[in-house]
């Protein structure tokens, strides 16, 4: 874990905030630009299919100029330029497009790290330290939740936004001050993404990143916030919380797969059963929408602590793929894992503004149930999956 991973670390941690925000400020833009839960829903779902759209060239680009160099100037150019349109918006348009931005700033964040790991780092620690990165990163969903709230209810959404800009700037002089780009492999540029599509066992494993992200992200980066304000009418101060509370459970979750997988000698063994858990819980929140808050809370933590397997299924795809290739395999995985998100988003939004609130939590229900059965899918495709540990 050098300075230069740590740096990478620091602006993962920011990645995981901006992926986040939207469920706390939710209400204050709904006020103050009249954005609709589907602006902000399209929003949500531009950060992460931006982000996923660049996965493929950043994966190209790690491979052929190093992490260093892409890290630093995308950080600079999205993470900074996209949050400080963000901080200027006049309407729901613009933060559309600042969302995009900022994903496209951050598309090359956790990638880097990987890309690091493989090249450096034995294989059979690539899942643990993958584990760590995301661990520590997901604290920024903490930061996104109660301080979020504390500092856009005092100084402004538009001045915590303009402070996250500046942060961009500074994280990505700091990757392109502190990272060392690994040695290139002796193989150089022979092999593509067809020849990683070539090979069955990555299938049912890309499956799976289709579906072990989308539904925490979608609940915890968006849908959380209107949930619990129209359904309970809670305010930004609790939404706060319920997201600081899940936020947790999702570094929890994230930070004990590692250890699991050890101690099971087990990959597919590990995920399988933990995303099981996920789906029974959304089917749960489907069924019991309008239970008291702290239930439906524990649901919703017991998604992010189980759902947390997003870093191990990557070692799990990685152990298949050829060190020429790590920067295309584990970016086309990562998209695979992120693309799936932003469509959700945009599909789940359409799909609650086209169902009446009456009751308030109907949309919602129906929410729950799309995404509990796109988890079934997923499973069902990953158990015909091959185990492999390092």
């Amino acid at each position: 874990m050098s300075a230069g991973v740590w740096a990478l670390i620091a602006a993962y941690v920011l990645s995981q905030f901006t992926r986040a925000c939207l469920a706390v400020l939710a209400p204050l833009l709904k006020t103050d630009l009249g954005a609709t839960a589907g602006d902000l829903a399209d929003a949500s779902g531009l950060w992460f299919l931006t982000f996923a759209a660049m996965q493929l060239p950043v994966g190209w680009a790690l491979d052929r100029f190093g992490p260093r160099r892409v890290a630093s100037v995308l950080m600079a150019l999205g993470g900074g330029g996209g949050a400080a349109l963000f901080a200027l918006a006049a309407g729901p348009g613009q933060i559309k497009l600042a969302m995009g931005l900022i994903g496209v700033g951050f598309s090359p964040v956790l990638m880097s790290s990987y890309f690091i790991f493989a090249r450096t780092q034995s294989p059979a620690r690539f899942g643990t330290l993958a584990g760590i990165v995301v661990g520590i990163g997901t604290l920024g969903n903490l930061a996104s939740a109660t301080p979020l709230a504390w500092a856009a209810e005092t100084l402004g959404w538009r001045a915590a936004m303009g402070g996250i800009g500046a942060v961009s700037l500074v994280l990505a002089a700091l990757v392109f001050a502190l990272v060392r780009d690994p040695e290139r492999s002796a193989a150089g540029g022979q092999g593509s993404l067809l020849t990683l599509f070539k090979m069955p066992a990555l299938w049912p494993i890309l499956a799976m990143m289709a579906v072990c992200y989308t539904p925490i992200a979608a609940l915890r980066g968006f849908w959380i916030g209107p949930y619990y304000a129209d359904v309970f009418g809670w305010g930004t101060d609790q939404i706060g919380t319920v997201t600081l509370i899940v936020g947790a459970a999702m570094v929890a979750g994230t930070f004990a797969f590692g250890p699991l997988e050890r101690a099971l000698g087990t990959r597919k063994g590990l995920i399988l059963p933990t995303n099981l858990i996920v789906m029974a819980c959304l089917f749960a929140l489907w069924a019991l929408p309008a239970t008291p808050g702290t239930t439906t809370l524990v649901l919703f933590a017991a998604i992010g602590l189980f759902g947390a397997s997003f870093p191990m299924v990557i070692a799990h795809g990685r152990a298949f793929i050829p060190a020429h290739l790590t920067g295309r395999g584990v970016t086309l995985l990562n998209l695979f894992g992120i693309a799936p998100v932003g469509i959700a988003q945009f599909l789940t939004g359409r799909l609650h503004g086209a169902i009446a609130p009456v009751p308030p939590e109907a949309p919602f229900k129906a929410v729950f149930l799309a995404l509990a059965i796109l988890v079934a899918l997923g499973c069902l495709a990953y158990a015909f999956s091959k185990d492999r540990t390092d």
